[in-house]
């Protein structure tokens, strides 16, 4: 059995030999964060108040850390380029490995079918122009230049799709380090009278709402670490890099999600203070943060 298996993991490895290895650890990181961090995550969180930072840590004790050693675990010992569907093919059969890698398929085609109306509508929020998600024009556009642009990627290979990666993992880091850094501006100018962005408070919504926000944040939020393993082929040290960049990526995604979370809620004050009339200064700051999430995902505050 074990000399089958070696059989026919060296064929996988024979196969991808032709392939580039354009992935470092850099790349391997950046693409890590871009994978698993999502704007409309924070809002969903934020459901829960300041009891979001309790089912953060459970979601990351009980799905986040286990989902990592797996995929640690079994990229040192199968580094095969394919990745999650390699692994279901040679751990089970190959009508299991076809099965996950069709799944796999069909979530890219998904993804790619709605990125147009996703683009379009984030754009639309950014810019205050509410006209665009309704033009059929805007959005065929938009929809046609998204799937040319991304066809262009594939066919140049990773060595110029590793830096769509990493500039979209840039933005990302980005737009959420603004939306972090904002709460601590809003106290600095008279906005918030205090702010604590890591509180603990037991939830106030029923057990029934909590478990349905916790399995969101779980499977949903913090899932996406075994698709960098589908690079193993194009990656230079495969069975070291795709791990460590799972270490590192981590506890910057769980941060990001968490201070996310709480810049969330802070600016939830100040939004009801104008609508209420009771904040006398300039209260713009408010707004920012759902400006700067419009550029990943307008629902992040809704």
């Amino acid at each position: 059995m074990a000399a089958e298996l070696d059989r026919a993991e060296q064929k996988v490895e024979d196969e991808s030999a032709a392939l580039r290895k354009e992935l470092g650890l850099r790349d391997l990181v950046l693409t890590q964060i871009l994978f698993v961090v999502g704007s409309s995550w924070v809002g969903t969180a934020a459901k829960l108040g300041h009891a979001h930072l309790v089912f953060w840590l459970l979601a990351i004790a009980f799905f986040y850390i286990p989902q990592a050693a797996v995929v640690i675990y079994l990229n040192r010992l199968m580094p095969l380029e394919g990745g999650l569907y390699q692994w279901a093919k040679l751990g089970f059969n190959e009508f299991v490995g076809f099965i996950v890698a069709w799944n796999l398929w069909l979530l890219s085609i998904t993804v790619i079918a709605l990125g147009g109306m996703f683009v379009t509508t984030n754009l639309s929020y950014a810019l205050g122009q509410s006209w665009m998600p309704n033009s059929k024009w805007c959005v065929s556009l938009i929809s046609c230049a998204l799937v040319l642009g991304l066809g262009w990627s594939g066919v140049r290979g990773l060595s110029l799709g590793k830096w769509v990666h990493n500039i979209g993992a840039f933005a990302m880091l980005l737009v959420y380090g603004a939306l972090i850094l904002l709460p601590f501006f809003a106290v600095a100018r008279g906005e918030l009278n205090q702010y604590h962005p890591l509180q603990f408070a037991a939830p106030a919504v029923s057990i029934f709402y909590c478990l349905n926000i916790f399995s969101k944040l779980a499977v949903g939020a913090l899932s996406g670490f075994e698709y960098v393993a589908i690079l193993a082929g194009e990656t230079r040290a495969p069975g070291r890099d795709i791990g460590r960049s799972v270490i590192i990526a981590s506890p910057v995604i769980a941060l990001m999600f968490i201070l996310g979370t709480s810049s969330v809620l802070a600016f939830v004050v100040i939004i009801r203070s104008i609508l209420s009339g009771q904040c006398h200064k300039h209260c713009g700051w408010g707004y920012m943060p759902s400006r700067l999430l419009a550029l990943s995902h307008p629902p992040a505050l809704c």
